[in-house]
């Protein structure tokens, strides 16, 4: 690593010379390979924007000039390159980096980005505050071919185009791969641009005819460069928003990378370069399967991922048996994912039912919208998206669906919070945001059998309904697989005890329980978020003396408030406790570690409720 460790900053990078470069580069990816393999984290998408990441800080005044990454994961060059080297041992980990920019931890993190297609739109305002501050800096959004096809970067390239006098670029880092292989016709469109060999950059000939030749042959030969190009990829859409497109060119050729966009910078208006990369590029185990080393753990370079005995199996491992069960039965259901398909645990449903079976690329309002119109139609629709991209999604949960109370079940992922990926990942609000909806049934399952039990209360239900599970593994529950519906509203009281009551939403029934087996109190598993008990949250209240709260989503306005306006709207006055994430957001770090700092752990609960009932005897 004798380059790499010379740079400490971009101006450290822009004194080495050119042909220095392809050695920087090996350099860089075996440095970002060796340190995944310690910290886990995105791997493929970082392989393939090594020689991008180079040139870009080579060739523009960063952080002068804006970078804005789309989707962040593929940030990790970037990061090391910027005085982050040093740090990458702590990636993902409490209180250490970050797996995505962050403006918060750098200046050359110029926007925050964690969930995709926003770049462009932030670009824009970055281009639009250096034209109104007389500003000469560029904003370079660089977006993934999976994230330009959200509606969002539609929006702003809609609205770029109008606008010729700013200081925009837009790259497409178009590897044909999101996290999975993306669909619909914009991928089609790219493979076709494709067909042509790659735009070579010709600088070098441009400046001697400029010197030499009269200016009508120069106009001449203008009007000729750009019919060949058209030759070589068809008028292109990017061209018809009002970009001036570029390419598609090599993006793991860092010379000719560099010469293009030093072309790019010297002029003004909005840009669009079209890169070609390959995820996982320079490891040839990511390459041969992009996919499974996306997101990872620890593994070891040499040996790359192995396989591994069959663990507990995780919510989503339930949710994606749960649904080619049900298919089975139903000739009606049909499955929808907003591009998450591995992570949703619905690999076996897409391979057994092909034809019913709709991803819609990154484009979660799409999806429940989409959703809703097989609903009006007679069928069954299961969205299953992740907690915080359902957030994304809302206009259209509550216009779309929930006003018109159409039958279409939310199988909502990655409820509560998410480790490593941190405060953009965390399932947070869902309980909070869904339960002011009208007609919304919510659930919350304690363990892997309750997910079952109301994965089947939802289908069944008529109207919109969801169930919201953690990441990973519950406690190892058997499974009954009976397809008999809950009742709905109904918790279920797991221990009796003397003065003070838990009442615990999800994933906390457990520490709960654990916590009132030390207290002597009374724990109860709630089930579901809406229709609250009312009935046993009454009876509870008259029956105890402290009434608490648990679960894992932000106090202010989840479950626990639900419980607030029942003994409001009765008159009870008992004191309660409210148990949950805080107003503030949570960063990256172990979940169990997370919990704990949070009071939502067996003894964080505990100690909560101990402190309440002292004060309680004091006063």
């Amino acid at each position: 690593m004798k380059l790499l460790n010379t740079i400490d900053s971009p101006a450290d990078l822009r004194r080495l010379q050119p042909h220095q470069l392809p050695e920087l580069v090996d350099e860089l990816r075996e440095f970002i390979i060796q340190s995944v393999s310690k910290t886990g984290g995105h791997l493929s998408s970082n392989l393939g924007t090594v020689e991008l990441s180079i040139a870009l800080h080579y060739v523009f005044n960063t952080p002068d000039d804006r970078l804005i990454w789309d989707v962040g994961h593929q940030c990790y060059a970037h990061k090391i390159l910027t005085g982050r080297r040093d740090q990458m041992k702590t990636l993902r980990q409490l209180n250490g980096l970050s797996g995505f920019p962050k403006r918060e931890e750098s200046e050359y993190d110029a926007f925050s980005t964690a969930h995709s297609s926003t770049s462009i739109s932030a670009a824009l305002g970055m281009a639009m505050a250096a034209k109104f501050q007389h500003s000469d800096r560029c904003a370079i959004a660089i977006i993934g071919d999976g994230a330009i096809t959200g509606g969002m970067a539609f929006e702003a390239m809609n609205n770029v185009g109008i606008y010729k006098d700013i200081n925009l670029l837009v790259i497409l880092n178009d590897n044909d791969m999101s996290i999975s292989p993306p669909v619909g016709v914009l991928n089609r469109y790219f493979t076709q641009l494709m067909g042509g060999s790659f735009y070579a950059a010709t600088e070098a000939a441009k400046n001697i005819a400029e010197n030499v030749l009269p200016s009508p042959v120069i106009e001449l030969a203008k009007h000729f460069e750009k019919d060949v190009k058209g030759l070589i990829s068809p008028k292109t859409l990017f061209d018809e928003f009002g970009f001036s497109y570029t390419g598609p060119i090599d993006g793991h050729d860092v010379s000719n990378l560099i010469k293009v966009l030093q072309t790019l910078k010297r002029h003004k208006g909005p840009r669009f370069l079209h890169i070609v990369t390959k995820k996982g590029h320079g490891y040839k185990l990511a390459e041969a399967d992009p996919t499974l080393y996306h997101g990872l753990g620890k593994f070891s370079p040499e040996e790359g991922l192995k396989s591994k005995p069959a663990a507990k199996p995780t919510f989503s491992n339930v949710f994606g048996s749960w649904l080619c069960e049900t298919a089975k039965r139903d000739p009606k259901l049909i499955a929808i994912t907003p591009a998450m398909s591995e992570g949703s645990g619905m690999v076996d449903f897409s391979k057994q039912f092909p034809e019913r079976f709709f991803d819609v690329g990154i484009a979660e309002q799409h999806a429940v919208t989409f959703a809703a119109g097989l609903a009006c139609d007679g069928f069954k629709p299961i969205v299953a998206i992740y907690s915080t991209f359902l957030q994304r999604a809302y206009d259209q949960l509550i216009h779309d669906v929930a006003l018109q109370n159409l039958d279409v079940t939310f199988a909502i992922d990655r409820a509560g919070l998410v480790g490593a990926d941190g405060a953009t990942h965390a399932g947070s609000y869902d309980m909070a945001f869904l339960r002011c909806i009208p007609n919304m049934l919510i659930m919350a399952p304690s363990d892997e059998n309750e997910a079952w039990q109301m994965l089947v209360t939802a289908y069944y239900h008529k109207g919109p309904a969801s169930v919201r599970y953690p990441r990973g593994a519950g406690i190892g529950a058997f499974i009954k697989k009976e397809n008999v519906p809950l009742s709905i509203g109904k918790g279920n009281i797991l221990r009796n005890g003397s003065s003070t009551a838990i009442l615990a939403f999800g994933t906390m029934v457990n520490p709960a329980l654990e916590a009132g087996n030390r207290l002597d109190a009374t724990v109860v598993n709630m089930r579901f978020v809406k229709p609250i008990d009312k009935e046993l949250i009454i009876k509870t209240a008259k029956t105890h003396n402290l009434i608490v709260t648990v679960e894992e989503g932000t106090v202010a306005g989840g479950a626990g408030s639900a419980v607030l306006e029942v003994l409001a709207q009765e008159g009870l006055t008992n004191p309660v406790v409210q148990l949950g994430l805080p107003d503030h957001f949570i960063d990256h770090g172990d979940v169990q570690a997370l919990l704990a700092m949070n009071g939502l752990d067996a003894q964080g609960i505990e100690k909560s409720i101990r402190k309440r009932l002292e004060k309680k005897t004091g006063q």
